[in-house]
């Protein structure tokens, strides 16, 4: 089977959400409520086969310059066949498209992103605007999550 690569439909959310959860669950990336999922399912681009999810990854804005890659899962039955990597660079050339200056991630993988070109950087160097949803996250105040960065 073939995996394609494609922006997310309203269709593919329960689905999205349930590829974060399971990583959710295991400590691995912040879980995100179904309905945020909705709010800001255009961020979304999936990974299908045969029409079903099974990766996705998110690029959302958070200033004029500056985007973010999140919620990055794929399913485990289909990990290290590069899909994840599709996805990224998927949200890579979107934000090319959309004249960011930057992209970054917060992750646990950071050597996964330092392949793709980001570069490991201190949180403090990014705007305090990226730290909205971490209220919600149970390891708040105390993240351990690596910042990387990406020139565009």
């Amino acid at each position: 089977m073939e995996v394609k690569i494609r922006k997310a439909k309203i269709s593919d959310t329960k689905q999205i959400h349930s590829l974060i959860k399971f990583y959710a669950e295991k400590g691995d990336m912040l879980a995100r409520p179904l309905s945020l999922i909705y709010e800001n399912i255009r961020d979304f681009w999936v990974a299908t086969e045969e029409g079903l999810p099974i990766g996705c990854c998110a690029l959302h804005v958070v200033w004029g310059d500056l985007a973010e890659i999140k919620s990055l899962a794929v399913h485990e039955s289909f990990m290290r066949q590069g899909i994840g990597t599709k996805l990224v660079q998927s949200c890579l050339k979107e934000a090319v498209e959309m004249e960011m200056k930057k992209v970054f991630a917060l992750t646990y993988k950071p050597h996964y992103f330092e392949k793709l070109g980001f570069e490991k950087v201190s949180k403090e160097i990014l705007p305090h605007k990226i730290w909205s949803e971490c209220i919600n996250c149970p390891k708040f105040p105390d993240c351990d999550e690596i910042a990387v960065l990406k020139n565009l």
